[in-house]
């Protein structure tokens, strides 16, 4: 292939799928600086990746499932406190969240991205994925590299958990 041309594929792609990249990578670690290294990481990997890359997924799938990849191996080398500190330390300022920011979120979203934080990863993983990108189960399941049973499951459970999460905090909401 040549190079020229991957790199004005990537270059479009980037222009093209970045914001959503990013904000998917934010939604799974909490972090915005981390969020900014793994998403130029994932289009790094893909410019490396391009000729295995065979039209099977949809650019924008595959993308979201080089990403997925990058953070998924970020957090393992991550050291096991900083991993919980991330998890549960939801409202911090390093991660970004200062009090105007928290208030322009509005209370739903804090409440929600809260919760959110706090369930496992593969029920964080579903929901951003088919909630809040708004991804069908088939292009979830070529994301995450599950069936798209699995989907439906892990989804029907990350909701009840999402939800007991947001009652135990105090905020119920119809609509979880």
């Amino acid at each position: 292939m040549d190079e020229e041309f991957a790199k004005r594929k990537i270059q479009e792609w980037y222009d093209l799928h970045s914001d959503e990249i990013y904000r998917f990578i934010v939604m799974l670690t909490g972090d915005q600086e981390i969020a900014k290294d793994l998403m130029h990481d994932t289009f790094l990997k893909s410019y490396f990746s391009l000729q295995q890359y065979q039209g099977k997924l949809s650019v924008k799938n595959w993308l979201y499932r080089i990403a997925r990849s990058i953070t998924v191996d970020h957090q393992r080398r991550a050291r096991p406190v900083a991993f919980f500190l991330r998890e549960w330390n939801v409202l911090s300022v390093e991660s970004g969240n200062c009090p105007q920011k928290i208030v322009e979120l509005g209370e739903m979203e804090v409440h929600l991205y809260t919760a959110l934080r706090k369930l496992k990863h593969s029920y964080k993983e579903v929901i951003v994925l088919r909630k809040l990108k708004e991804m069908s189960i088939q292009e979830t399941a070529q994301v995450l590299g599950w069936s798209e049973a699995k989907v439906k499951t892990t989804l029907f459970r990350a909701q009840l958990a999402l939800k007991k999460q947001l009652e135990k905090e105090g905020y119920v909401h119809e609509n979880v």
